[in-house]
């Protein structure tokens, strides 16, 4: 089918920038007490507040930047420093790269909803900002998404990760230690509330929580396991798993519609 005619009957004039802008709004919101949370808890770990906010602006992947960012800090706290011989950088790098492994499925994914006339420059640079959110968002609009469509829905939950880490990381030198401490805690129920909803409407989500959880407690209470760094804990739950959720629990693909390429 001609590309000019694809175009032409799935790319409405409806999904424009200013669209995005306000499609991205609640994503905005929601990032802002998450990314809150991560501001702390780098400003607590020993980062400055600078560091703490370029993480979010070069990376935007939520758990894999507390993830990285707890490795830091123990790195920090036992003295080895990030660029010693042996040090934790490469437990960082395979722990965040598991962890963020999903966004190259969604992008593998999203390819195939946007604008075909789409530049492979413009597919690379919104490829950034493909985070768990805006995917689903842009996942649920009818036709090919324009590059306009999708740089807006990504700019305002961008702006709103980075404007909350640098809040949370300002102001923990400010709060008391009673209010940082409850917001310390509040961060763990965050990550409760992710998991706890698609558990109950989902067996795959659930037998995944319930595995990775009862093989990290193995690793926690089972004599000489102990010693192994979180990082490497993670890494090997969330690889086991998956591997068994996928294998115990495979998506069915649903077969192409006639005149749609590959």
């Amino acid at each position: 089918m001609n590309a000019s005619i694809i175009t032409a009957k799935t790319v409405g004039p409806a999904l424009t920038f200013r669209k995005g802008l306000r499609d991205g709004l609640p994503i905005c919101l929601g990032y802002l007490s998450v990314s809150f949370a991560f501001g702390m808890m780098a400003v607590e770990g020993g980062l400055p507040v600078w560091a703490a906010v370029l993480i979010s602006m070069t990376n935007l992947t939520s758990s894999g930047q507390f993830a990285g960012t707890a490795l830091i800090s123990a790195g920090q706290a036992a003295g080895s420093g990030l660029l010693a011989a042996g040090g934790p950088l490469p437990e960082i790098g395979v722990t965040v790269f598991v962890i963020n492994i999903r966004y190259m499925l969604m992008s593998l994914s999203l390819s195939q909803k946007v604008d075909p006339n789409m530049s492979a420059l413009s597919r690379s640079i919104l490829s950034f900002g493909n985070t768990d959110e805006v995917f689903a968002v842009a996942m649920q609009q009818q036709g090919k998404i324009p590059s306009r469509y999708l740089s807006g829905l990504i700019l305002t939950p961008y702006c709103g990760w980075t404007l909350g880490t640098f809040l949370g990381a300002a102001c923990t030198g400010i709060l008391p230690l009673s209010v940082r401490s409850a917001l310390g805690i509040a961060i763990y129920g965050m990550f409760i509330a992710i998991i706890i909803p698609p558990s109950r409407h989902s067996r795959a989500v659930l037998v995944t929580v319930l595995l990775s959880t009862a093989i990290s407690c193995l690793f926690a209470f089972t004599p000489g396991f102990e010693q192994l760094s979180s990082g490497w804990v993670i890494i090997i739950c969330a690889i086991l798993a998956a591997g068994y959720a996928a294998f115990r629990f495979p998506v069915d693909v649903e077969p192409l519609e006639e005149g749609e390429k590959a």
